[in-house]
């Protein structure tokens, strides 16, 4: 079903995945894929295949979840984030799937990190070995690498914690792990500066993801994707950044994302914002969205916001929302002899 989902979904230049757990430490969403087994590899596998015989281009998204994640999900019966925190409010799924409240998590400890940064990289190979053209580092809404970078989430004193260059190390050690693995130009990061998903948002993100967008810069990456949009709501703990802000501070090819239709999206790249503008949830209930947007064609109604998160909808909403269809013209009636 999976397979037949993204090749529906074909018809865009690029297809970004969606987060794809690194490793079973990194394993948190209750019916969300992962790529650290050969079970799963042959299913990414079919995947891309699929996507490829379409024409289109496909990068994986590496994502660990940290603090987000629930403890049943994990052997040791336990979360990792940046520091020992836990977030408040919301629920998740267990590894049952059924709802319950987050937990604590434990602070990585400084000799365990070097083996997340390992994780990153080795997802990344196994990535490139069934076929993805590239990865996008998932660097935003309150998961892992977020939680290192946001001074919410970040207690730590050691070299990983304190001044933005301590709390973006474990960022720039990640993407140069994946660098090993793809050319830069084939690789993304995305972050979410002004979301308060996951219980994030910090007084001194401004400051703290200009510096990021900078430092990125360094890497010469294919794209810095920034998550501007209302989707998931805006934290107050500091202004608003949007790709703007991005494009100010990161030398590269900055893409937008999140609740843009066809029309604020043309509108972020007349201006020069952005270069680029993607879409989800748009994809999510329209199959053929870019033939759609180029076309003029109504869209379907944007899908239930349980579709997204209940595995057990099966494919209700996953692979039958349809495909545009075209009226039949009428045929000119021709008089009979």
């Amino acid at each position: 079903m999976n397979a037949i989902y993204y090749e529906q979904r074909a018809g865009a230049g690029l297809i970004i995945s969606e987060g794809c757990a690194i490793s079973e430490q990194g394993f948190g969403w209750y019916g969300s894929p992962g790529l650290y087994t050969d079970e799963q590899a042959a299913g990414w596998k079919e995947v891309i295949d699929r996507v490829h015989k379409r024409g289109s281009k496909i990068f994986v998204q590496l994502w660990h979840m940290g603090r987000q994640s629930h403890p049943s999900f994990h052997g040791n019966n336990e979360v990792v984030s940046a520091s020992a925190t836990q977030l408040e409010g919301g629920a998740t799924r267990n590894a049952d799937g059924d709802r319950t409240g987050f937990e604590r998590a434990r602070a990585l400890s400084l000799s365990e990190i070097p083996s997340v940064v390992e994780q990153y990289r080795k997802c990344a190979e196994l990535a490139k070995q069934v076929g993805f053209d590239g990865a996008e580092v998932h660097a935003g809404s309150g998961y892992l690498i977020d939680q290192f970078l946001q001074s919410c989430t970040n207690e730590r004193t050691d070299q990983y914690g304190g001044s933005f260059q301590n709390r973006y190390r474990i960022l720039d050690e990640i993407v140069e792990a994946v660098k090993t693995v793809y050319p830069a130009d084939h690789i993304g990061v995305r972050v979410s500066p002004s979301s308060k998903y996951g219980g994030m948002g910090s007084a001194d993100n401004t400051e703290l993801f200009s510096y990021v967008f900078q430092r990125l810069s360094e890497h010469d990456l294919g794209y810095l994707a920034i998550l501007d949009g209302f989707g998931f709501g805006y934290s107050d703990k500091s202004r608003v950044m949007t790709a703007l802000d991005a494009k100010m501070h990161f030398k590269g090819t900055v893409m937008a994302n999140c609740s843009y239709t066809r029309d604020t999206a043309e509108g972020v790249l007349r201006s020069g914002a952005a270069d680029m503008v993607s879409f989800v949830r748009g994809y999510m209930s329209n199959p053929d969205l870019a033939e759609r947007f180029e076309n003029d064609w109504t869209l379907n109604d944007e899908l239930a916001y349980e579709f997204y998160w209940d595995p057990a909808k099966g494919k209700e909403g996953y692979i039958t929302p349809p495909a545009y269809k075209r009226p039949c013209p009428l045929k000119k009636l021709m008089p009979s002899f």
